[in-house]
C-alpha cells in the first residue's frame, strides 16, 4: 500500500466562497522569473565586439596634416568626409564612424575641427579626410 493511496481518489476541493482562478492566472504563478537580474544584458554586452583604434604611422599623420593645410588654404569651400574613431563608453576599444559636412574652421590650438552644423571632431581621433579634390591631389602621395 502506497503512502497516498487513502487520498488519491478523493474529489478535488471546490470553494463555496471563491470562484476558481482562470487557467492563465494560475499558469502565471509558475512562470519563470529573472533570478539573475541583468544577466542577459551582461552576456550581450560581453559578446559585443569593438574595434581597436589604429595608431597612424608617421607618413599617415603627415598626409593628414597636408590635407588639413590644403583645406585651410582653400578656405574650407568643399564638403568633406571624415573617418574618425569613437571610444566605447563601456568597454575597451570603440568603433569608426564617417561624418560628412562642410568645415567652418580649424582650431589648431585645441586640435578641433568645427563644422557648419556645429559638429566638432577632435583631430586626435581623425584617421582620414576625403573628398574628390583631396583624392586627386594626394592620390600619388598615398601610393
Amino acid at each position: 500500500m502506497g503512502q497516498y493511496d487513502s487520498i488519491i481518489d478523493l474529489p478535488h476541493h471546490k470553494s463555496k466562497n471563491h470562484k476558481r482562478m482562470p487557467f492563465l492566472d494560475r499558469a502565471a504563478q509558475f512562470a519563470p522569473f529573472a533570478a539573475l537580474t541583468g544577466y542577459e544584458e551582461s552576456i550581450i554586452e560581453t559578446a559585443r565586439i569593438t574595434d581597436q583604434k589604429i595608431e597612424l604611422s608617421k607618413e599617415d599623420l603627415e598626409l593628414l596634416s597636408y590635407k588639413l593645410n590644403y583645406l585651410k588654404e582653400t578656405k574650407f569651400k568643399e564638403e568633406i568626409e571624415v573617418i574618425y574613431f569613437i571610444f566605447d563608453e563601456k568597454k575597451e576599444g570603440g568603433h569608426y564612424k564617417t561624418y560628412r559636412g562642410k568645415v567652418r574652421r580649424l582650431d589648431e590650438a585645441n586640435r578641433i575641427l568645427h563644422f557648419e552644423d556645429q559638429t566638432k571632431l577632435s583631430l586626435d581621433l581623425i584617421v582620414d579626410i576625403k573628398n574628390e579634390a583631396l583624392n586627386q591631389i594626394f592620390h600619388n602621395y598615398a601610393d
